[in-house]
């Protein structure tokens, strides 16, 4: 009886690690690489980061339908991929409330159009939304 609660109580503990750093990884921004694009910033889970040209530091004016097709990325805090100063993320509170995550103050955003890991269809939209990069 004792045993199995010794085993009972490393299960416990392994899926408690286990689950810390999946948590972990769900905050973890990543950086890619394209052809034609460079390297640009992902999520954890590989999809494409951007910023709007129309903002400016602190602040999005992307609002209504723009926020529809860009969908706003926001993590309460972001471990910064290797050589990218974690600093430089933040966050800012938004004129409708919601808050959203910055790289050196500029509101990242995800696309719409972007369907797997690794899309960038939104690069270039406009000649005003780019991929998010260092």
């Amino acid at each position: 009886m004792r045993k199995r609660a010794v085993l009972y109580a490393m299960c416990a503990v392994m899926s408690l690690a286990l689950a810390g750093s999946a948590l972990a990884d769900n905050h973890a921004v990543k950086l890619s690489e394209k052809d034609g694009v460079g390297k640009f910033f992902t999520d954890s889970q590989g999809m494409t980061l951007y910023i709007f040209r129309k903002d400016s530091p602190g602040k999005s004016v992307c609002a209504g339908p723009c926020v529809e097709k860009w969908p706003l990325y926001f993590r309460e805090k972001v471990a910064a991929p290797d050589g990218v100063m974690a600093g430089d993320f933040a966050t800012i509170t938004r004129e409708d409330g919601k808050k959203q995550t910055t790289y050196k103050g500029m509101p990242l955003y995800y696309f719409a159009g972007d369907k797997a890991a690794g899309d960038v269809k939104g690069q270039g939209l406009g000649n005003v939304w780019f991929v998010a990069s260092p």
